[in-house]
């Protein structure tokens, strides 16, 4: 089948049109009519965004960590607060980490990821650079530990 570039495609004009149409076509194997094209890039993007929200989550993770840990004039009246956050982005992550690659995605990603939430933790704080740890001080084990808090 060739395309016309001037006329748009199920893709372009009706994307959830497009996803029925493409997930009929892969359960009745019909790989002649597949829109390879967009159908890769779909796959990729889906990966892409699965590996950002790993790496969001692990960084508000990180930040609410150092501020629990550290920031210790403010812990009196946000500390529950923060307490509640890190609670709902290990419940995000785990949910993530179900898949090997993504939990290997996060060990790659960890101290990258501490060092970007030890700038942030400064910011909002208004600490001085030299309370916080240069690397990151939690093993990987206590930063998804349910039960843990620094």
């Amino acid at each position: 089948m060739i395309s016309n570039p001037s006329v748009p495609s199920l893709y372009e004009d009706d994307y959830v049109a497009w996803l029925d149409t493409t997930l009929n076509q892969l359960k009745n194997h019909d790989i002649e009519q597949l829109d390879w094209d967009n159908l890769t890039e779909e796959i990729e993007a889906l990966g892409r965004e699965q590996r950002h929200k790993v790496e969001s989550y692990l960084l508000r993770l990180l930040i609410h960590l150092l501020l629990y840990q550290y920031w210790h004039s403010e812990k009196e009246w946000s500390g529950k607060g923060w307490e509640k956050e890190i609670d709902n982005f290990r419940l995000e992550l785990d949910l993530l980490l179900e898949s090997k690659v993504l939990f290997n995605h996060l060990t790659t990603i960890l101290e990258k990821d501490y060092q970007k939430a030890r700038k942030s933790a400064i910011r909002k704080s208004k600490l001085s650079p030299e309370i916080f740890p240069l690397a990151c001080p939690y093993i990987l084990e206590q930063i998804l530990d349910p039960d843990w808090l620094p």
